[in-house]
């Protein structure tokens, strides 16, 4: 495991793009209600080019798609995509995340603060979910999820009037991420509805 870290920052302090798959970290997917959800326990993207950036005191972006297909990925049935704002309090060592939904209609903006870096990544993945009634009930289907850090030269046009722009996020992930957008590939199936598990229920109070 140590070698695969120290391998993962060299790469990163080149600025190669990175794309890890399913046999070197494990995508987990389940019912959470009426959604899909994902978790990734082992994905690590607070670190790196864009965690040296944070501590400086820059806000960092990053994208994230979640598709669901029914024919190992070739074709993408169902699809939720997302942007993230990251900043970094070098006093509290804290991370703040905001969220801009993949709504055709609406804006909706969820924020987040005093993180650490285990729970902002989570929080991030967790935001990622396909609605039920996109997947098929009595299909197998796989599951991928991208995410990358954001290249300052695509970031134009994909916040604007009335919020996230979906096409020129579709757009960004149809192409190969640039050496400045560190990106993550993990995938997920042959995948049965019938055969995951549901989500534990949250505890409140």
């Amino acid at each position: 495991m140590q070698t695969v870290g120290s391998a993962w920052w060299l790469i990163m302090s080149f600025g190669v793009p990175f794309v890890l798959g399913l046999n070197a970290q494990p995508l987990l997917v389940r019912l959470d209600g009426d959604n899909l959800r994902i978790s990734a326990p082992q994905l690590e993207f607070l670190t790196g080019k864009p965690l040296a950036r944070l501590k400086d005191g820059a806000a960092v972006g990053f994208l994230g798609q979640l598709t669901l297909s029914v024919d190992a990925n070739k074709t993408i049935e169902a699809r939720a995509i997302a942007r993230f704002a990251m900043s970094y309090d070098i006093w509290e060592e804290r991370f703040t995340v905001t969220q801009i939904e993949n709504s055709l209609h609406t804006t909706a903006r969820r924020t987040l603060s005093h993180l650490n870096a285990q729970t902002a990544q989570a929080w991030c993945l967790e935001s990622l979910s396909l609605d039920l009634s996109r997947v098929p009930p009595d299909k197998t289907f796989w599951v991928r999820l991208e995410f990358r850090a954001e290249d300052p030269r695509e970031s134009a046009g994909v916040i604007g009037e009335p919020g996230i722009n979906l096409t020129r996020l579709i757009e960004i992930f149809s192409r190969p991420a640039s050496a400045k957008s560190p990106t993550w590939t993990l995938d997920s199936g042959p995948l049965h509805l019938a055969d995951l598990k549901h989500a534990e229920p949250r505890r409140t109070g």
